[in-house]
């Protein structure tokens, strides 16, 4: 069977009528042990060559692991691959302080744990790994400044002047290893020829460099466009500020691209042509010719790769299209301007705080059929679930997070090879490879015998305990040819006792041997040479199929332990039968299927203790508690012949008598009278022992005598 096709069967069965033992797993019709276990993790696969009943088909193999070992297959034969975990690169992060005097370079710092592992993966079973996140002390950073010189920006030029040594002494405070370029947007001054808008033009004025003062310097050079009042072609300038990441001099540290302008945002939603995804400057310039503006999809994609954060430093007047922009750039934030960029310095350090607080994980596409989900664990305990389990905020400089990463595959992707997926927190140069393998056959397939003399002689290979017919040939054991099956006389041996059903109208006869139908209700198998038998027309009790204390085979219940009758309703243990005095049903009636039949008409109740017609419990030994505690009454000459049978104890009041909630045994409080009218009080009891008690008060409570007329 195609197993796109398999997985489509069962995503139709639906697993809602999976959790009824094993379903799922046999509705999907396996023919092959690599077939079965893609089915669900809970399918397995029987390799005995003897675990199938007669009549019962190949793919009654697969079934759920509880209904494999109920139907007898071998611990050792039941095929179960499971998913694994290795980790492959797991170098702890980097701690560090930054006044230490060893200075690393930037890969040779680590801030996300592990680094490399290899997941296998069987359909339906996640496996789950965690990440540690810690943000390094003393972090390289490169910073460039991509600034609009419209003629609108003239004032903001002065004060950006000197913004080199005024951000190196600033940055002082976070890193040591602080560099810092500048770039352009210009207008070409019109006339521009024919009818077209004036084209843009990027230059990348300073690479980035750890000299603070050469950045002042050429600042210092540049030049306002006067003609022009603003230049909304930044958005060019941005992609190939990401792009051209050796003109530019990015390395593999902290990257943030600062983008001052007061012009209106131009990009689309890349429905059209746009400016190709690479780098086109030519010495250090890029001209765009009139192109139409970079995608948004397009500009967060390329800012993603290159793990560039981005701050728009802007007006009040163009904040709105800037705010929606980087809604849709991942890393990325605004903040407004001064009339004259006097507040850029603190503008910067803030938004560079406020970005680096925050770590977001995203991954990179996911082969089909896999699905990925993060539960996250940040400061101070706090718990995320879903898309905020991606993420954890207000980290400080040393704070260690994690992340709980679950990767499941529900289908195994074709072709059937490894694939890598990256996972990386977004602005960071760092990323964790995972590479996925999957699960698509089983061991016993390693040891599959072609042409084996197990199926008729080598008409076929044996895999897994089953046999693969070679071509042209069918039956369970390959026995037939498909001109064998074709003749009328091959229905024959599919008729039990000569008569005229064919496997009993419950299956079909292939190459003489009946392969018994399928039930809707997958719980529900024929089985039988002639398929005559069925697992599903036993006797039944409380409406339930041997009494829901047995199996039924060949319409024969096989009863659990300590059960037994047809309908395996009968249960063997006596405990239900015992009465107070800890004999079977008093010692007056048999124990029958965990029930009292009392033999002993007098007595009834379920363990024979109740008898209506009986003299009461005190009655009848209170001649015996009188001569034993009193020296009186009817037995007082034959008192020790005839009521040494309990032991006496004598106390002073009725308070002292034994209470009944004081008992684990039968306890009857009596109150009779003597042959002078007097009261006695007295408890009797029989212990599980059969060992008779009588607590009896000591003194006589007897009528005041009167006398008068």
């Amino acid at each position: 069977m195609d197993v796109r096709l398999l997985w489509t069967v069962t995503l139709l069965l639906g697993l809602s009528t999976a959790r009824k033992g094993g379903s799922v797993c046999i509705q999907a019709g396996a023919r092959s042990c690599g077939e079965c276990v893609q089915v669900s993790e809970s399918c397995g696969w029987c390799s005995d060559e003897a675990f199938l009943s007669v009549g019962e088909a190949k793919s009654a193999r697969c079934d759920d692991l509880q209904s494999l070992s109920e139907r007898r297959c071998p611990p050792e034969k039941i095929e179960n691959p499971r998913g694994s975990i290795t980790i492959d690169k797991d170098q702890p992060v980097t701690n560090r302080k930054k006044d230490s005097p060893e200075k690393l370079k930037p890969e040779q710092i680590t801030q996300i744990q592990p680094q490399k592992l290899s997941l296998t993966l069987r359909s339906g079973e996640p496996q789950t790994f965690s990440l540690k996140f810690k943000r390094a002390e003393d972090y390289p950073i490169d910073l460039y400044y991509l600034m609009d010189l419209s003629f609108s920006m003239k004032d903001d030029l002065e004060n950006v002047k000197n913004l080199g040594t005024d951000l190196m002494r600033e940055m002082q405070g976070i890193t040591s290893d602080f560099r810092i370029g500048f770039g352009s947007i210009v207008k070409t001054p019109p006339p521009c020829p024919g009818t077209q808008s004036c084209p843009f033009s990027f230059t990348n004025v300073l690479s980035l460099t750890d000299r603070g003062d050469e950045f002042n310097r050429r600042v210092s050079e540049q030049q306002i466009q006067p003609e022009l009042q603003s230049a909304p072609g930044g958005v060019q300038g941005v992609l190939q500020a990401a792009l051209c990441q050796e003109q530019i001099g990015w390395r593999e540290v902290t990257r943030l691209l600062v983008v001052s302008s007061d012009a209106e945002v131009v990009a689309h939603g890349g429905a059209r042509r746009t400016l190709e995804a690479q780098c086109q400057m030519i010495n250090h310039t890029y001209n765009d010719d009139g192109q139409a503006p970079a995608s948004v999809s397009q500009l967060s994609s390329a800012l993603s790769q290159h793990n560039i954060q981005t701050i728009f430093a802007v007006t009040e007047e163009v904040l709105p299209g800037y705010q929606e922009l980087v809604s849709h750039i991942p890393k990325s934030t605004v903040g407004t301007l001064s009339s004259n960029s006097s507040n850029i310095l603190e503008l910067i350090v803030d938004a560079y705080h406020s970005l680096s607080s925050e770590v977001i994980l995203e991954n990179s596409r996911l082969p089909e059929g896999v699905s990925i989900s993060y539960q996250s664990v940040c400061k101070n305990g706090v718990e995320g679930t879903g898309e905020g389990g991606r993420k954890c905020s207000n980290i400080s400089i040393g704070d260690k997070v994690s992340f709980q990463i679950s990767i499941t595959a529900q289908k195994i992707p074709e072709p059937v090879r490894a694939e890598v997926i990256k996972i990386k927190p977004l602005g960071f140069n760092e990323e964790v490879e995972v590479v996925l393998n999957f699960i698509r056959e089983c061991e016993c397939s390693a040891h599959r015998e072609p042409n084996s003399a197990k199926c008729s002689g080598g008409h076929g290979a044996l895999e897994c305990g089953d046999c693969g017919c070679n071509e042209g040939r069918v039956g369970r054991l390959c026995e037939c040819s498909l001109d064998d099956v074709r003749t009328e006389d091959m229905d024959a041996p599919c008729r039990r006792d000569g008569g005229t059903d064919v496997c009993s109208n419950n299956g079909d006869c292939v190459c003489g041997t009946c392969e018994c139908k399928k039930r809707e209700n997958p719980e529900e198998r024929y089985s039988g040479q002639y398929c005559e038998c069925d697992n599903f027309n036993c006797d039944r009790s409380n409406n339930k199929l041997c009494g829901g204390h047995g199996r039924c085979e060949c319409r024969v219940c096989i009863c659990d332990a300590n059960y037994t009758g047809s309908a395996c309703d009968c249960l063997l243990d006596q405990t239900s039968c015992l009465a107070m005095n800890g004999q079977i049903c008093n010692g007056r009636g048999t124990c029958e299927c965990g029930v009292c039949k009392c033999t002993d008409r007098k007595f009834q109740g379920p363990t024979c203790e109740v008898c209506p017609t009986c003299p009461g419990v005190c009655t009848e030994h209170k001649d015996c508690v009188l001569c034993r505690a009193f020296g009186t009454g009817p037995k007082a000459a034959t008192c020790e012949r005839d009521c040494s049978y309990f032991t006496l104890t004598k106390v002073k009041e009725t308070r002292d008598l034994p209470q009944p909630e004081d008992q684990s045994f039968a306890l009857s409080h009596c109150r009779e009278r003597d042959q002078n009218d007097c009261w006695f009080y007295f408890t009797y009891s029989v212990r599980r022992d059969h060992t008779k008690e009588v607590h009896v008060v000591e003194t006589l409570d007897c009528p005041s005598t009167w006398f008068g007329f």
